[in-house]
């Protein structure tokens, strides 16, 4: 296992961002970009995980992230034009980015089953901390009934997405 799960504390930080912080609910512009830049960052790493991985059942798993994410993500940019609403850049989407790129350097420099390894590691975490801030902030925060139910639908998604990099990491040991 690596040392830093930097994707993992990136994705905590959405609880501890200062407008979180601060007991500030985030707005459904703000919580539309959050959503969408964790898919982006989980699309990013499974396209690196595709042309880095050397075992099958991982690079099978980064083709199954690459697809879910990609159609939540569509999902989600066809409901903020069908409401009209602009996602809001925020400080959590910004360090989301930010520590997102770092991890991505991180695995770069990887190779062989130990890139497999740490990039199942980082996606199982990577999902338990999305799935939480989902469950705990997101879901909760949201005002429009749309944009509330397409997060509980993305959850649904990701929860069987944590449970599948859960067994494929069981399997590398």
């Amino acid at each position: 296992m690596f040392i830093r799960l930097s994707a993992a504390i990136a994705a905590l930080s959405l609880l501890g961002s200062p407008a979180l912080a601060q007991g500030a609910k985030p707005t459904d512009p703000q919580i539309a970009h959050i959503a969408y830049t964790a898919g982006v960052i989980d699309i990013n790493a499974a396209k690196q995980a595709i042309a880095k991985a050397s075992n099958k059942e991982v690079k099978s798993f980064a083709q199954d992230m690459v697809r879910d994410h990609e159609a939540v993500n569509k999902q989600a940019l066809d409901l903020v034009k069908k409401l009209k609403v602009t996602p809001e850049d925020n400080d959590t989407s910004k360090t989301l980015s930010k520590q997102a790129a770092d991890k991505l350097a991180e695995l770069d420099k990887l190779k062989g089953a130990e890139y497999d390894k740490a990039y199942v590691a980082n996606e199982v975490a990577y999902h338990k901390a999305v799935n939480s801030a989902l469950e705990t902030q997101l879901i909760p925060s949201a005002s429009n009934a749309e944009l509330k139910s397409l997060l509980q639908t993305g959850l649904k998604i990701f929860q069987g997405h944590q449970q599948h990099a859960e067994q494929v990491a069981a399997k590398l040991k």
